[in-house]
């Protein structure tokens, strides 16, 4: 009676997996990458964040380009004194226009500097737009690698539900203990508990996939979608490593050291022109109360020692400058050893996931087949057919992984050379 309740119990445990797991699967149709890709370009927020520095730093190209403001001066004196200067009588009233001029080409430096400044973010946008990508293709990687771990589960089920079977036959049959039959069923349940976990972890992945066009549920262009078209165990060819090499100066992550050089250039420029400083020019009319008459009042001015402090600004200028060319160094000698080291990894990876997939697989696959016949026919104990079926179901999974692996690999080389 005892045996009976547990056998419902876990009949009723393993109909409630199997209805979270039907209710678990999202309706909708399968999306590819390039889908994906298209639909982070256009919707990813962070991207769209550079429309605004943009437009910002071309609002600042056009006031690098105004001239400076001329100003008007009203300028009153002898008046509320004592004496003479009681009142108003001794007022004199002046009424006076003023003008910088700009000199040592300030202005056209300003605008270079500005425009080298809206260079610099227009790279990090296209470097930004490499990284939104290679995120994309990585939670595409991810969840193609968790469909092959449901497949992987949904097989792990249907061998273990094939040993209860073949248990119960031996145990009816006299040839097993029971113990053996209570032994496959746990591992049945077991089962249908890593089917569960993989189901979470597609349902999770799906999410991290939308999250790069900026849905939080598995959406693409207002449509649900339930898993990625992708052959995962169709490995990438590694390229030459000295084509990758020669491709790796077009990586925006170093055309942005070009386009900050051009922006250093351009303020050191801007501040050699300090050297040269600006004239200021007045002009008006002043009134004589006193003697109710009127006169021409003009100025002329210009800083002094101007030269001399400036040349604390072109020292800034000059070290920034030799900063961007010390950080180039730096982050293409540590590009060459990531490149170098990321292709042995990719190669390496590549033979694993093509040996494992049309050698050691085959044979591993024909060696269970032929240890669950001979179960069957009592040749072989439980232990052995377990041991069997976990060495295939190990070697699944270590598949699943090396060719993902491999496709994540490649996804780190093409980020950093360049390569769509």
């Amino acid at each position: 009676m005892s045996c009976l309740f547990a056998r419902m119990l876990r009949a009723c445990f393993v109909f409630g997996l199997l209805a979270w797991s039907n209710l678990s699967v999202a309706q909708g149709a399968p999306i590819t990458l390039r889908r994906a890709i298209d639909a982070a370009l256009a919707r990813n927020p962070e991207l769209q964040t550079f429309a605004f520095r943009l437009r910002a730093q071309d609002a600042r190209i056009e006031q690098a380009r105004l001239r400076p403001v001329p100003e008007a001066s009203v300028e009153l004196e002898n008046f509320a004194g004592t004496g003479e200067a009681r009142g108003a009588d001794s007022l004199e009233a002046t009424f006076a226009l003023s003008q910088i001029i700009e000199l040592g080409g300030k202005r056209t430096a300003r605008v270079e500097a500005e425009q080298a400044g809206r260079d610099v973010i227009d790279v990090e946008r296209q470097a930004r737009q490499l990284d939104v990508l290679a995120e994309v293709t990585r939670r595409f990687i991810t969840l193609a690698a968790r469909q092959e771990q449901l497949n992987l589960a949904r097989n792990a089920l249907d061998l273990a539900q094939r040993t209860v079977a073949g248990s119960e036959r031996r145990v009816n049959a006299a040839k097993s203990p029971h113990a053996e039959l209570d032994r496959a069923r746990v591992a049945y349940d077991r089962a249908k508990l890593d089917e569960a976990r993989a189901l979470v972890g597609i349902e999770t992945a799906r999410k991290q996939l939308a999250a790069t066009w900026g849905e939080s549920e598995a959406v693409i262009d207002g449509q649900p979608f339930t898993e990625v078209q992708a052959d995962l165990y169709t490995t990438p060819a590694p390229r030459e490593f000295a084509e990758l090499l020669r491709r790796l100066d077009a990586n925006p992550d170093f055309l942005r050291f070009v386009s900050e050089a051009r922006l250093r250039d351009a303020e050191l420029r801007l501040a050699a022109t300090l050297r040269r400083p600006d004239v200021q020019l007045s002009a008006g009319v002043r009134r004589l109360q006193a003697s109710d008459d009127t006169a021409l009042v003009a100025s002329f001015s210009i800083p002094l020692s101007s030269g001399r402090r400036a040349r604390s600004y072109v020292a800034e200028a000059q070290a920034s400058r030799g900063l961007v060319d010390a950080e180039r160094r730096i982050a293409e000698t540590k590009a060459r050893a990531m490149l170098y080291e990321l292709h042995r990894e990719l190669e390496r990876a590549v033979v694993e996931a093509r040996t494992l997939k049309s050698d050691i697989l085959p044979r591993t696959a024909e060696a269970l087949k032929e240890v669950e016949y001979a179960y069957t026919r009592g040749r072989y104990s439980y232990i052995e057919l377990v041991d069997a079926q976990r060495e295939f179901l190990s070697l699944q999974a270590e598949l699943i992984e090396v060719s993902a692996n491999a496709h994540g690999l490649n996804t780190e080389i093409e980020r950093l050379v360049n390569v769509p």
